[in-house]
């Protein structure tokens, strides 16, 4: 790779980000969409027929995927550099609304369902691993600001929102498997329980080591 391309690929990466962001969040409303009807046997739902007349999982199932577009549509903002030099009020105002709503809403309701969640014991241990984890980090970023500590706060929201898009992740993978490969769902779902988010920490961890994210926030 020349010098050249791989300056034009750095300068252009964050423009690239914003595009596939946009395109993922239209591709999340699209799956959404068909649950405002308040049908209760369709898409994903008829995966969870012999408990969906459980209040508690029906509440959590809602408030987990409406909020998750709020949550996934914060990535289009929460690191533009634009928005964070000409407006940061409106950074601070969309930040803590994301922190709110995975802390004391998303957060919790996707335990809840990870409780529930396909795959058997192997679906369970890695979503509510990755609900606890999900919570965490993004506790940490709220402390780290609260503090003062500017890039803390910026490498452990980068790590929140990896695992935020990890609903977009897991999507892609089941889509892998359904398309290309002749394994049923619940051993394909047993197989990117992990990778769907691990995938993506690893990722938010090679960015935050290159360093590359001060430059596009910050410069």
């Amino acid at each position: 790779m020349s010098k050249s391309f791989s300056i034009l690929l750095r300068q252009s990466f964050p423009a690239l980000l914003f595009i596939a962001l946009i395109f993922f969040w239209y591709l999340m409303l699209q799956i959404i969409l068909p649950y405002t009807s308040g049908e209760t046997d369709i898409d994903f739902l008829q995966t969870k027929q012999h408990i969906i007349h459980l209040s508690h999982y029906k509440w959590a199932f809602y408030l987990h995927i409406f909020s998750s577009l709020w949550l996934l549509g914060s990535g289009l903002t929460q690191f533009s550099s634009f928005l964070l030099k000409r407006y940061p009020s409106v950074h601070r105002w969309i930040g803590k609304v994301y922190i709110g709503i995975i802390l004391f809403i998303s957060g919790p309701a996707a335990l809840i369902m990870a409780y529930y969640a396909n795959g058997g014991v192997i679906g369970q241990v890695s979503f509510m691993t990755l609900s606890i984890l999900w919570w965490w980090v993004t506790l940490m970023g709220y402390q780290s600001i609260k503090n003062g500590q500017i890039k803390a706060h910026g490498e452990w929201m980068i790590r929140s929102y990896a695992l935020t898009f990890s609903a977009i992740t897991l999507r892609i993978m089941q889509f892998y498997f359904a398309t290309f490969t002749t394994i049923d769902s619940e051993l394909a779902y047993q197989i990117i329980a992990f990778p769907s988010w691990i995938l993506n920490i690893l990722i938010a961890e090679w960015i935050i080591r290159k360093g590359a994210w001060m430059g596009w926030m910050y410069a």
